[in-house]
């Protein structure tokens, strides 16, 4: 994986991506739909974060490839004044109506992480980015965006899925044919992303990672927990080099 720059930002999209999200939005906060595992792992992954950012209030947060937000909303409870971003329009009307019902504040905007870092590099505390990486064209395009998009000694936070025999097997046989947890199609082999790779250009974006963790969901108990396995789905906190 390699780091680009793009002669036009928002060309890092796939649309059948796109497509594939918005055809589902309605279903962002049924936690019993194709967003369930979602629903079962954002907790994990909120207080994950936390443990590295302590308390969020007065920090501004940045939410990439923020969805429905439903992680958008959990980081605005925490007390971060939270922006979530993506370019799956039918999503964030989905999210935006959420955060009226629910009263949770957050602002969303459709726009690629590209051109928000040209509008506003250095603006955030924390930005997170996660399962987005594996449905880009230019993953490394990404994460050069997130490095400028947060301040020195802010965070970053990454989450995807692992490029390996077993990653095939689990993500994608096993969740989307046999267990049948997520649609089929929702993932591509090609675009999985080994953590030597994450890491590396994201040292090169001058990010330095902090801590690696893996994800692992056990069928028998249909639960989720953070471990030190990271062979499938695992998350990278990093921090930009002052």
């Amino acid at each position: 994986m390699t780091v680009s720059t793009p002669t036009a930002a928002t060309a890092n999209v796939d649309q059948a991506e796109i497509d594939k999200f918005s055809a589902l939005a309605s279903r962002w906060w049924d936690p019993t739909s194709e967003f369930k595992p979602l629903h079962a792992i954002n907790p994990l992954r909120l207080d994950w974060i936390l443990s590295h950012t302590g308390p969020l209030q007065g920090k501004q947060v940045l939410d990439v490839g923020c969805g429905g937000g439903i992680l958008s909303e959990s980081l605005a409870q925490a007390g971060g004044e939270v922006t979530g971003i993506d370019l799956a329009e039918r999503s964030l009307k989905i999210a935006r109506l959420h955060s009226l019902e629910s009263g949770v504040p957050v602002q969303y905007e459709t726009v690629s992480a590209e051109d928000m870092a040209e509008r506003h590099p250095g603006r955030f505390d924390v930005v997170t980015c996660m399962e987005m990486l594996e449905h880009v064209p230019d993953p490394g395009s990404i994460i050069r965006a997130c490095s400028r998009l947060v301040k020195p000694g802010g965070w970053v936070f990454f989450s995807t899925l692992n490029r390996n025999p077993k990653s095939f097997l689990f993500a994608i046989v096993g969740a989307e044919y046999v267990l049948r947890l997520i649609p089929k199609g929702t993932h591509s082999y090609e675009g999985f992303i080994k953590p030597s790779e994450l890491i590396q250009t994201a040292r090169h974006c001058g990010l330095e990672a902090e801590e690696l963790k893996g994800l692992e969901y056990n069928p028998i108990t249909d639960h989720y927990r953070l471990s030190g396995d990271t062979s499938v789905n695992y998350l990278v906190a990093t921090r930009r080099q002052d």
